[in-house]
């Protein structure tokens, strides 16, 4: 029996333990504590409040000056969890409902194994970062001097997927994650009475038009060869069954590979927003920002990422060029900063989706997940 059998009792308890007491986006105080009392129990160097709530563990060996970087993601969601798991959050309307629970003890389970065993040459930096779900604690930790502080080369990250089979990796080199770019657009008129509407310059039909056109940005204004999605989640107005809005706001969010796309859509949708009120006699204003950049892996630490997958999960179970998917991610934050790899790993084929009331990480996947860091960091680190 090696050590990561030993261990994988503990790392499914402390899944269970951070499932069980879920907490939101900068608010991960008792589980930066938890993270930071396993750490400096195992002889790693530990530093808290890094980017507010993030957590920063290093371990160096033998006379190596390199150092790589190893990340883990926190946070819970705003969900209400809708399960009979012995396990269960206990914290109303939080969940893990992402399995970022998953991915703490993953990287606590690596760290015990390479201080306790070494196999490596150099400092490894384990990266515990809060606040994913809403793309802040990448940018807060870099902002508080990640990059200064504790200087790395290269960072890895994994994420598990539902849908894939457990025994699963997969990762491809280049854009593998979708930036996510989010939009408000303000229309105003002037509302009234619903039976005399020659009477006022109401906005909703205005509104109405602009969101169907809005969808030619993509249909007929992008390269079809290029991956983008504009859509709009939200109209607001302030009229009600008998009277005419007066105002109207347009809330969505765009995705795509490359930031050439995005500024693209950016500037395609200011035309149309202007085009559209300027028909209908109203006034547009549009606030648009970048939540998320797209995650972009080099190519160099990709092949590392695959060779330390097939000595982990077999050749023969390691995917070298998944499609990419629109979903964001602020991991590509630190990859803006130094070269790196992002993989996923699979959840099981029955497993809920993420983001779902009813998900839960698998915990046959730690053991994996913690082989696979630790081979990252030995294979890098020789």
């Amino acid at each position: 029996m090696n050590r990561f059998e030993t261990i994988e009792r503990e790392m499914i308890e402390w899944r269970h333990h951070l499932h069980r007491n879920p907490e939101f986006g900068f608010e991960e105080i008792n589980t930066a504590a938890f993270v930071a009392e396993k750490l400096r129990s195992w002889g790693i160097q530990v530093i808290e409040g890094v980017g507010k709530t993030g957590v920063v563990g290093s371990l160096t060996l033998g006379t190596g000056k390199r150092a790589i970087a190893l990340r883990a993601d926190m946070d819970a969601l705003r969900i209400s969890e809708r399960s009979d798991l012995p396990y269960r959050s206990q914290a109303l309307g939080t969940m893990h409902a992402c399995g970022h629970d998953g991915h703490v003890a993953m990287l606590l389970g690596a760290a015990r194994i390479l201080a306790e065993e070494g196999g490596f040459d150099g400092t490894v930096r384990f990266v515990f970062q809060p606040a994913e779900e809403w793309g802040r604690g990448a940018l807060s930790m870099l902002d508080d001097g990640l990059m200064a502080r504790f200087p790395f080369s290269e960072v890895y990250g994994i994420h598990n997927m539902p849908g894939m089979p457990v025994g699963r990796f997969a990762t491809r080199i280049g854009s593998i994650m979708a930036a996510e770019d989010i939009f408000e657009i303000r229309l105003d008129g002037t509302g009234g009475h619903a039976a005399r509407p020659h009477h006022t310059n109401e906005v909703l039909v205005a509104a109405c038009a602009l969101v169907v056109n809005l969808q030619t940005i993509v249909s007929r204004r992008l390269d079809p060869a290029d991956m983008a999605v504009v859509s709009v989640t939200e109209l607001i107005a302030d009229g009600t069954r008998n009277a005419l809005p007066g105002t109207a706001t347009i809330l969505g969010d765009a995705r795509s590979m490359r930031s050439e796309v995005s500024a693209e859509i950016e500037r395609r949708m200011r035309q149309i927003v202007d085009g559209t009120a300027s028909a209908y006699g109203c006034s547009a204003s549009i606030d648009y920002g970048r939540e998320f950049v797209p995650l972009v892996n080099t190519s160099e630490q990709t092949r590392v990422a695959l060779e330390a997958a097939a000595s982990v999960f077999g050749p023969g179970a390691v995917e070298d060029d998944i499609a990419p998917i629109a979903a964001s991610e602020d991991f590509a934050r630190l990859l803006e900063k130094v070269p790196g790899n992002f993989a996923f790993i699979g959840n099981g084929e029955t497993s809920a989706p993420l983001h779902n009331p009813s998900y839960d990480f698998n915990d046959n996947v730690l053991r994996q997940g913690a082989e696979y860091f630790v081979a990252v960091a030995r294979q890098r680190l020789r």
